[in-house]
């Protein structure tokens, strides 16, 4: 009788939760997933460029379904969770940033079938999936702005942003990708300008609006519901928009994000998207450039203030954004003081590389072909061994560099394609301009992952819709697996080494050796444990003599090195990266 009972209470319950809005779906798509709260912060975040990653029907565009194809890999690499850039139907003017139809999926990345077999796949796999949520602006193919540009009296109007012609021209505001630097687009149809703050077939969708706001919350629930495990949000700095549009003089690409970031009301938006949707699923949230300081940023993820889970800053990547190679206080000045600003409360992510960066073998290691492995493992021993949550951008775990093209027409991303037409117009320097993208192009990071050295590196059996880097044919998954010292293989080491230590996670850092200006040297420390990180970011010997009361125990925990650094000196090789315990 007793067994009954218990039968069919148990019945009970799980018919009940799986009447609950929204529930049903998400337990059953997440049983294989470690679910604990804080699951996040112990988590590697692998991050996945959809179109480069793996064609699987030759049209030269990577998909889902080669994604799926390649699963095993991703858990063989050690991560927990992949964020997928935008798969959303889109017109592609931004690479799948302008969305046309949140709920549907883009035609050449496969079907919502294929998505549900990947997400599954993953689950299955003990992987989280992380969407990217791109709610700042849509596509001027949204139905939302067909509708809005149709008459003033839509509907729809108040989804985004417009100013009368009848009013002048309306005040000056930067725009990142556009030819002429005009966030302002003139539309003949109901004689208006709406704004974009990136390029004109991406219109700023209107924050204040409540209908608008209910109605992102609607598409967060129904990715939500199918099981997702968290958004990583897009450009959510910039939603918080003063609707009368006070002058703004001067604004300019050094000085526009700081203008546009953390308007009225911004945290009011995020509360409510937290009581309404992110509250009710056990998810890891992270926006985009949270914060101009580490005092702002903690007004995203203090706990107390319900909003999100960890802040995704802009500094440490504006490193090194100049001509001359970037300089190594710089980084340390920039980590150490985040660090110490997230030391008791708060979290925040650790990253190098995106697809909005360059490849950080190349800048910020060395891509010569005598020093990049090295570099690329340091550089990833160092994402791996800061406290917060490590994010790899695709292909770095390989080891990948720059393409560097010499020539626009092998170009696609629409910030250098308009920036070359900006730079033709008002007659500057076009070879200075190459030059520069060469280094800092976003297309450098977006080049399809290298598979093989067979044909098109083993992407796709048609013709890839960028270019394939050269170096593919030495720089590649097939024989890094073959490679017990490859870059792959040491980014395994430093991700099963994170999950065996939490001191790696949790543990309180410290600095050491502040000035040097080629040794990044830190201790992690939890309880009684403690753990030494020395990093020579240089292309020479250098010899580093350990603080006085620092005594290494045992052999390395991690060395990109067969030579291992004895004594009360640590003579370090090029680019060599060191985790040692401490006595």
């Amino acid at each position: 009788m007793k067994r009954l009972l218990l039968h069919l209470l148990t019945c009970s319950a799980v018919l009940l939760i799986c009447c609950l809005p929204g529930k049903g779906q998400v337990a059953a798509s997440s049983a294989a997933v470690d679910k604990k709260p804080d699951w996040w912060k112990e988590t590697v975040v692998y991050q996945l460029y959809p179109r480069s990653f793996q064609d699987s029907n030759g049209d030269g565009i990577g998909d889902l379904r080669g994604i799926i194809s390649r699963l095993d890999y991703l858990k063989s690499t050690g991560v927990g969770a992949v964020w997928l850039n935008p798969i959303y139907a889109s017109p592609n003017d931004d690479n799948g940033y302008d969305i046309s139809d949140y709920q549907q999926i883009m035609p050449e990345f496969g079907t919502m079938q294929d998505f549900d077999e990947l997400l599954r796949g993953m689950h299955q796999r003990g992987l989280k999936l992380i969407m990217d949520l791109v709610v700042n602006h849509s596509s001027d193919e949204h139905a939302w702005f067909k509708q809005a540009r149709s008459s003033r009296q839509s509907p729809y109007r108040d989804y985004y942003y417009w100013w009368p012609a009848e009013k002048g021209t309306p005040p000056a505001r930067y725009s990142t990708f556009d030819v002429h630097r005009n966030a302002w687009q003139y539309d003949s149809l109901t004689n208006s300008y709406y704004l974009h703050y990136f390029s004109v077939k991406q219109p700023d969708l209107n924050w204040n609006n409540p209908k608008l706001r209910q109605e992102v919350y609607r598409m967060m629930r129904f990715w939500l519901d199918k099981g997702i495990d968290g958004f990583r949000m897009d450009a959510f700095q910039f939603v918080a928009k003063d609707p009368t549009f006070p002058p703004m003089p001067g604004l300019n690409e050094t000085n526009y994000t700081n203008a546009y970031n953390h308007g009225p009301r911004l945290h009011d938006y995020l509360q409510e998207m937290n009581r309404e949707v992110l509250s009710k699923y056990n998810i890891m949230t992270v926006a985009e450039g949270a914060g101009r300081n580490p005092t702002e940023a903690m007004l995203f993820v203090d706990p107390a203030r319900r909003e999100l889970n960890m802040t995704y800053h802009f500094e440490a990547v504006g490193v090194g954004n100049t001509p001359e190679r970037f300089q190594l206080r710089d980084l340390k000045r920039v980590f150490t003081r985040w660090d110490s600003a997230f030391a008791r409360k708060g979290w925040q992510s650790i990253y190098l590389g995106s697809h909005d960066q360059p490849r950080i073998t190349s800048k910020f290691g060395d891509e010569r072909p005598e020093f990049r492995a090295a570099s690329a493992k340091l550089l990833n021993t160092f994402l791996l061994t800061m406290r917060g949550t490590p994010y790899c951008y695709n292909g770095d775990e390989l080891g990948m560099t720059n393409i560097r093209f010499d020539n626009i027409a092998d170009y696609r991303d629409v910030a250098a394609l308009n920036g070359y037409q900006l730079v033709k117009s008002q007659g500057g320097s076009l070879p200075a301009y190459l030059q520069t993208m060469q280094r800092f192009s976003r297309d450098n990071s977006r080049t399809p992952f290298q598979w093989n050295a067979s044909t098109n590196a083993g992407f796709t059996t048609g013709t890839p819709w960028i270019k394939i880097n050269p170096s593919y044919t030495t720089v590649n998954q097939a024989a890094q697996e073959k490679q017990p010292d490859s870059v792959l293989n040491h980014f395994r080491r430093a991700t099963e080494m994170r999950q065996q230590h939490p001191v790696l996670v949790y543990g309180q850092y410290q600095l050491l050796d502040a000035a040097n200006p080629h040794i990044y040297a830190y201790t992690r420390t939890l309880g009684p444990e403690r753990v030494l990180i020395v990093l020579n970011f240089s292309d020479t010997p250098r010899n580093w003599p350990l603080p006085a009361g620092l005594k290494p125990s045992g052999k390395p925990w991690l060395n990109n090195y067969p030579t291992l650094p004895t004594g009360s000196t640590f003579a370090l090789q090029p680019w060599q990266a060191v985790v040692v315990k401490l006595q």
